[in-house]
């Protein structure tokens, strides 16, 4: 009689051994889907801020261009502090999404594109930095003024 009941243990382990090998066999093709998927959604995401660095990049070309612009009328001072106002906007709404992605960045995904894209952000700063100096803030000093003049000259 004991042995009857150690064939059935044997049994239910082999029956219990064998459904679940069946099932991770058939698993393994879903989980093979799911992190192809994982993986293009990583390459997407990656795309996505290649997209957004080269767009910042040339804003920031556009912007760097506009800071060798002499004699503006108050027209034209007026739109770049309006242009100051919007990019200031921009960099701010960049630094929020920066932020957003620690987690990822904790975790090595997209770790060049995350760099170049924060670098480019940077670049944003500094650029409209310097255009609010060339038109506002410098022209007020006298030896600008005067060595503006002199490499207008050359």
């Amino acid at each position: 009689m004991e042995c009857l009941s150690h064939k059935s243990e044997i049994s239910n382990t082999f029956s219990s051994v064998r459904n679940f090998s069946f099932e991770e066999k058939k698993v393994s093709i879903y989980d093979e889907e799911r992190i192809n998927a994982f993986l293009d959604a990583i390459l997407e995401f990656k795309n996505t801020f290649q997209r957004k660095t080269e767009k910042i990049v040339e804003i920031n070309d556009r912007i760097e261009r506009l800071t060798w612009f002499n004699d503006l009328d108050e027209e034209s001072l007026m739109l770049i502090n309006d242009l100051i106002s919007s990019i200031k906007d921009l960099h701010s709404t960049l630094i929020r999404q920066y932020v957003s992605l620690n987690l990822i960045r904790s975790k090595g995904i997209a770790k060049d594109e995350i760099k170049n894209f924060k670098n480019a952000v940077d670049d944003l700063k500094e650029n409209y930095q310097d255009l609010e100096s060339v038109y506002f803030f410098l022209p007020e000093i006298p030896d600008f003024k005067e060595t503006t003049k002199l490499l207008s000259l050359v």
